[in-house]
């Protein structure tokens, strides 16, 4: 009998976790996946997990920590996959890896239009946060 099980991204998983990405409508015309993952490389690649099912990449999370707050970024289940508990377990592995270092509280953000995430960040115990976010392009992908 197959298992959801987590590991670290290696180089080979790239087309799948960018598959994944792009099904889950994750992806930019501004940001380049390619270039995001050899960024995360290159900074606490130890942070960047993917879950597999039956030998299959179904699941990728990209966690930080910057030594004040954790982030996330790039969770995503593919759609065949959800609801079977895959993205609870994964998010739950990332916290407690973040925890180990020392992390007291986990950042995410969620796109407005993303009814579906924010239900789900809040039936496993994520409460929204009263701020807005900002941000500036500093290198053009």
């Amino acid at each position: 009998m197959s298992r959801f099980r987590i590991g670290s991204f290696q180089s080979s998983d790239t087309n799948s976790v960018i598959d994944i990405w792009e099904q889950c409508g994750l992806t930019r015309s501004w940001n380049n996946p390619h270039l995001d993952i050899t960024r995360k490389l290159s900074c606490q690649s130890e942070l960047f997990f993917v879950g597999e099912f039956a030998s299959n990449v179904v699941a990728t999370a990209m966690f930080g920590f910057d030594g004040h707050r954790g982030w996330l970024s790039y969770f995503a289940v593919l759609p065949n996959y959800q609801n079977r508990g895959f993205g609870r377990e994964l998010l739950e592995f990332g916290e407690e890896q973040l925890k180990a270092i020392g992390c007291p509280k986990l950042n995410l953000q969620v796109r407005a239009a993303n009814v579906e995430a924010m239900d789900f960040y809040r039936r496993v115990g994520y409460t929204e946060d009263n701020v807005v976010s900002f941000g500036k392009r500093l290198i053009a992908d």
